[in-house]
């Protein structure tokens, strides 16, 4: 292997260069302000007083935040009793510095200007920082610290820089967005899928939920066996077959297995798409035709644009991280995280690590403009009711969970209840009374044997409801009841 000769730079290079800044266009910012006092609105939304290179006028910017606030109008006067004894103020001119920076400006014109000047520079030290920090692991070579860690903690530091740097556009007239509301309804109407969501590949649940659509949160959740994973693989092979064009944007799907391995997916896949038991997948004895079908689905599983991330214990700062790579290179349609409790953890308690996980989702599924399908764990003191069908009460630290999703799916199969629950003969229980009993429950049985509910428990802008669809747990399958009854 051929080693390149290190570059001839080193962290030295820059250690005793000047962090960016520019004090003047501080200076004529706080000037304008001082001048004209409806500029501060303004500028406002662009620089806060931690932007300021120079502390002093990082307090003079936050005084006169504190005097707006107070219906007072920022100028030297109503400057000065707020910096009377203000040390590092005294040093460069006390209040007649102030008065100073009133005095010297040309004009208030530019004060916008000078407030994207100022920002640019913090900016500019923020990324210096960053990019030191990262320096400084990377010459620290940590066994709990490999080097991919370290460009992922890097671009998620970047990632968050330039989102606080994106300054959007601003209010806007609701009249724009109803006539966008209705040039979609039209879309629609005249039968352009990609005004709706990208499909599941479950009817009933499209029709209850419109599709999976780009900017929203879905949780879906449920206990263990209740068919989490099954309907996450379900939906990522679904969407990730679908062609490119018109009706589906360009890009792949991203799947994130914190529980699984990805060799687990694709078995799982396998039979799903081929109807041989996972079993047989699992312990390689299918029969002849079986291993046919599994050769032949296993080539066209290579055409599916749908990419397996296994790696354990993810934060979501990484997982926006790799979402945002794959999106980059060849776009995304469809960002899946399976489960929310196997995702990687920065030491507070559950509540506010449950909190801040979801909050970074959401704001990952609008800035990437894709859905997130985010599965989920239930509480486990469902199990103690008599009836376990799911509530939203059920979500493990709900709260945050409630807040930030867009579409909550509970999955139910009471079938799977029934199985574990045989009714036995009391003492005091007549035979008849007995055989009455048993015939109800397998009575139940009967009605719900292949059978799983989506429980939509809550629909930001929809309807909630249950719809029943059919699962096969030997296939790793959820399906369309219905078509599948018309078909028979």
């Amino acid at each position: 292997m051929t080693h390149q000769p290190p570059p001839d730079w080193s962290p030295a290079d820059t250690a005793f260069r000047a962090p960016p800044h520019n004090y003047e266009a501080e200076q004529a910012l706080l000037g304008a302000v001082m001048l004209r006092g409806p500029a501060l609105d303004e500028v406002a939304e662009i620089v806060t007083a931690e932007h300021f290179a120079d502390p002093a006028h990082g307090r003079i910017f936050a005084a006169m935040l504190a005097l707006a606030e107070r219906g007072a109008k920022p100028s030297p006067v109503t400057l000065q009793s707020y910096f009377e004894r203000d040390v590092a103020l005294a040093e460069i001119g006390g209040v007649r510095y102030l008065a100073l920076l009133a005095d010297c400006v040309v004009s208030t014109a530019n004060v916008v200007d000078y407030a994207r000047l100022v920002r640019d520079m913090a900016d500019r030290r923020a990324l210096i920082v960053a990019c030191q920090g990262a320096v400084g692991e990377a010459y620290d070579p940590r066994v709990d610290l490999p080097a991919r860690a370290i460009v992922e903690q890097l671009e998620a530091a970047l990632t968050e820089m330039a989102a606080d740097a994106a300054l959007g556009v601003g209010p806007q007239p609701i009249g724009g967005s109803a006539l966008a509301a209705v040039s979609r309804i039209d879309s629609i109407r005249r039968g352009d899928r990609k005004a709706l969501g990208l499909p599941t590949g479950l009817a009933p649940l499209d029709r209850m939920i419109g599709g999976l659509k780009p900017g929203l949160l879905y949780v879906g959740a449920g206990r263990p066996s209740m068919g989490k994973s099954v309907l996450a693989e379900n939906i990522a092979r679904h969407v990730g077959g679908l062609p490119d064009g018109p009706d589906v944007p360009r890009g792949r799907v991203a799947m994130f297995a914190l529980e699984m391995t990805g060799q687990d997916v694709s078995d799982r896949s396998l039979a799903a798409e081929t109807g041989v038991p996972l079993s047989a997948i699992l312990q390689g004895d299918p029969t002849d035709w079986q291993f046919e079908k599994l050769a032949v689905a296993a080539g066209e599983m290579g055409n599916l644009r749908l990419d397996i991330d296994d790696t354990p214990a993810l934060t979501a700062q990484a997982i926006r991280a790799r979402a945002r790579r794959i999106k980059r290179k060849h776009g995304l349609r469809l960002v899946v995280v399976d489960h929310l409790h196997r995702m990687g953890r920065a030491g507070l308690n559950e509540t506010a690590e449950i909190t801040a996980i979801t909050g970074a989702l959401k704001d990952m599924a609008k800035e990437l403009h894709v859905p997130v399908l985010l599965m989920a764990q239930l509480n486990r003191d469902l199990e103690k009711r008599e009836d376990k069908r799911p509530m939203m009460s059920d979500l493990r630290q709900s709260g945050s969970i409630e807040q930030d999703a867009d579409v909550v799916l509970l999955l139910y199969r009471e079938q799977y209840y029934l199985e574990r629950a045989e009714p036995a003969k009391r003492p005091d229980e007549t035979q008849e009374k007995f055989n009455d009993r048993h015939a109800r429950w397998s009575e139940r049985c009967e009605e719900v044997m292949g059978t799983g509910d989506v429980i939509v428990a809550k629909q930001r802008q929809g309807k909630i409801g249950v719809v029943r669809l059919g699962f096969n747990g030997d296939f790793c399958k959820f399906f369309d009841l219905e078509a599948a009854n018309a078909a028979r």
